[in-house]
């Protein structure tokens, strides 16, 4: 889906990453059939103490999960079974730290039979922990999931322009201790300040999508109001959208882009603790912009 990856480079950017000092690297069987898992155990193997989670398809491969998805068309017990143990096999670890299910639906709770095929596979030592990889724009969809006590880590989509977590989710994590893993911090590369309206994607790249239409150009007006706002350059960018999501407590990690060493290098350095000062924080809460497009019908 984001064409131009070379595994040696991605294994380059891997091992720096782990020589940085960084300990926890998401992947899912879906990135490349398993191609992305298989690539990660080769590094975590070699590196012990990696935490690593993956994610599990659902078994009708509807992304995202419909309302009307009944839990046993997208998680059996039997499918979450075997795909562990298929991720496993593909990752070569004993374990897996944290397994999640790749889409997910409130609605589930309390439907089917995944909840006990979660609990037998930490039985049997086959995962560590569990946690939802929540639907694109629909952080409440996982709010009874976190306040039921069923998860442990929730992943979601939280940035400068989506601050939707903020509404709810967040405040539920932090009060029923469950973690944060947050994903797409910099909008799919628009908050690295390098989308202009003269940028192209390589064929069957899905971000010509994404970005489709007067998008690119749409963005530009919403750049600039955020660097006026905050008296800061282009290049700053994806330094002060990393550390707007850094600065939140309820946030546990960032999974950012590591396709080059250069973005990990570059990335890991802003891993220091140090957020934005408040002031900051709460100019960007100004930058919220609620869209979605994922969405075909936003298009």
């Amino acid at each position: 889906m984001w064409k131009g990856a070379q595994d040696d480079e991605s294994l380059d950017a891997l091992r720096r990453y782990v020589e940085l000092g960084g300990n926890f690297i998401d992947t899912a069987m879906g990135y490349g059939d398993g191609h992305s898992e298989r690539l990660v155990g080769e590094v975590a193997r070699a590196h012990p103490g990696t935490l690593v989670a993956t994610k599990i398809s659902p078994k009708n491969m509807q992304w995202p999960a419909a309302p009307d998805t009944a839990a046993e068309q997208a998680y059996p017990a039997e499918h979450v079974v075997r795909m562990t143990e298929a991720s496993l096999e593909r990752l070569g670890l004993p374990s897996i730290d944290v397994q999640q299910f790749h889409v997910w639906n409130d609605a589930w709770l309390g439907q089917g039979d995944w909840q006990d095929a979660v609990t037998q596979l930490k039985r049997d030592g086959k995962i560590r922990h569990f946690g939802i990889s929540i639907n694109d724009h629909q952080p409440a969809n996982a709010v009874k999931a976190v306040e039921a006590g069923v998860v442990e880590s929730v992943q979601v989509i939280y940035n400068v322009f989506d601050q939707s977590p903020q509404d709810r989710l967040l405040d539920a994590c932090r009060a029923n201790g469950v973690g944060v893993i947050v994903r797409v911090a910099l909008d799919e590369g628009s908050l690295t300040g390098n989308i202009t309206p003269e940028t192209t994607f390589p064929e069957g790249d899905w971000r010509n999508r994404y970005f489709g239409g007067q998008r690119k150009t749409e963005l530009q007006g919403h750049l600039r109001a955020l660097e006026q706002d905050l008296g800061i350059d282009t290049a700053r960018l994806p330094e002060t959208a990393l550390r707007f999501v850094l600065s939140h407590p309820a946030v546990s990690t960032v999974i950012v882009g590591m396709r080059s060493v250069r973005n990990v290098e570059r990335n890991v350095a802003l891993g220091d603790g140090e957020g934005l000062p408040a002031e900051q924080v709460q100019k960007l809460y100004r930058h919220r912009w609620d869209r979605n497009w994922y969405d075909p019908a936003q298009d």
